[in-house]
């Protein structure tokens, strides 16, 4: 069989658990008897991150910068349990913080829906994109965990020498402190891509954040986009029918689950995370959601956006069988190699990632589905599949398409 040629490699970075089982299985079933893949191969699984000392992160973060287009495995952010299970030599941060930090992009993530699949939410008609920021907040804070009583400060020393200096609080008994940031350029770079997004797609953008609240952090977002707005696509947005607004997250939370869907909807870095999971859950499931960082000068990165499926990869791990719902990792594959085949001129390989998507909704409409969809599906359920059956069975029907 001829297989379709890759001009340009992309950056492949493997990641952990069920999901690093599950990459394997994509690429040996959907993508190389077809494709005569090229990537750049970077295992971020934390044994690797551990002995680089997460060097190996940093090193494809500058691939991505170099060769355009990446996909992603999902990894394991460790916390005190992960560290004593892997005997890692510290708690790592984030990879996706890291890779995030380094192209200064915007996570943009939108539910995989099919007919036979209703949203928990009946409202809902159309996908609801969760736009979100992928630079500082928590992943990039510091922390202390403060063993006595005494006073913290907020300091701030300016390069001509002015100082700002103000009580956080004066701790009577041990506690918790953390300090986080963000930058002007990183949110002008939020901002601008998500009029862009919205502009592209068609959609109405919103954008929430708690201004009344955090009167320095979250208001510097707030005035960020409404001058972009104002200045580059007031005017735009108006002769293209769409709408922008700002409004509270916790409004916000509560005009989403009122509305029919069908819009973008902006959030800071920790308020995206959270909030991308709850879209994707009343969907349908974690794993039926795309996700991709667009850096500003047009660099991607695709992932799924969900966990490394831990329970899942120890029954693996013990021989019993698995149902793990591949769509949101075949759908990172897909996105990357679209994405490679419309930089490089390639339409064969664009149309090798749409047959593939294709034929990946075609087989859950059709009755063939994980356990996790099971008690959702509202059509002629024909077989509750696991983990290797499922992706047989899309595999087949790519090949009938």
């Amino acid at each position: 069989m001829h297989k379709i040629q890759m001009k340009t490699p992309i950056v492949e970075m493997d990641g952990d658990e069920m999901t690093r089982i599950l990459w394997a299985m994509i690429k040996e079933k959907l993508i190389c008897p077809f494709v005569e893949l090229r990537t750049e191969y970077y295992d971020l699984g934390l044994p690797e991150r551990d002995r680089t000392n997460d060097a190996v992160t940093h090193a494809a973060a500058a691939a991505i910068k170099r060769l355009g287009v990446g996909v992603k495995c999902a990894t394991i952010t460790p916390n005190r349990q992960r560290v004593e299970e892997y005997g890692l030599k510290e708690m790592w941060k984030s990879p996706n913080a890291t890779i995030r930090a380094a192209l200064d992009g915007t996570v943009f993530r939108t539910p995989v829906c099919i007919p036979e699949i209703q949203p928990a939410v009946r409202g809902w008609e159309a996908p609801i994109t969760v736009a979100r920021h992928a630079y500082g907040d928590v992943y990039r804070a510091a922390e202390y965990r403060v063993p006595t009583p005494g006073r913290a400060e907020l300091l701030f020393t300016g390069e001509n020498g002015e100082s700002f200096r103000q009580t956080i609080y004066d701790f009577e008994c041990p506690g918790v402190l953390q300090g986080m940031y963000n930058k002007d350029s990183s949110i002008r770079s939020f901002a601008k891509a998500c009029f862009a997004y919205a502009l592209e797609i068609g959609q109405d953008l919103w954008f929430s954040a708690k201004d009344t609240i955090s009167k320095q952090y979250d208001q510097t977002f707030k005035l960020i986009f409404q001058e972009i707005f104002d200045a580059e696509y007031k005017d735009v947005f108006e002769a293209a029918g769409v709408g922008y607004f700002y409004t509270l997250i916790d409004d916000a939370v509560a005009r989403v689950v009122r509305s029919r869907g069908g819009f973008i909807w902006a959030c800071k870095n920790y308020d995206g995370d959270v909030m991308s999971d709850m879209i994707s859950a009343a969907f349908g499931s974690l794993a039926m959601m795309t996700s991709v960082l667009a850096s500003p000068d047009g660099k991607f990165e695709y992932e799924a956006a969900h966990g490394t499926v831990t329970r899942h990869y120890y029954r693996h791990l013990a021989g019993e069988e698995t149902s793990t719902n591949p769509v949101a990792t075949i759908f990172a594959w897909t996105g990357a190699l679209k994405k490679r085949g419309q930089l490089d001129d390639s339409p064969d390989l664009v149309a090798f990632a749409e047959r593939v998507e294709c034929a990946t909704l075609l087989t859950l409409r059709e009755g063939t589905v994980t356990r996790d969809l099971a008690p959702l599906y509202t059509g002629t359920l024909r077989k509750i599949a696991n983990t290797e059956e499922i992706l047989n069975a899309i595999r087949d029907r790519f090949q009938d398409i």
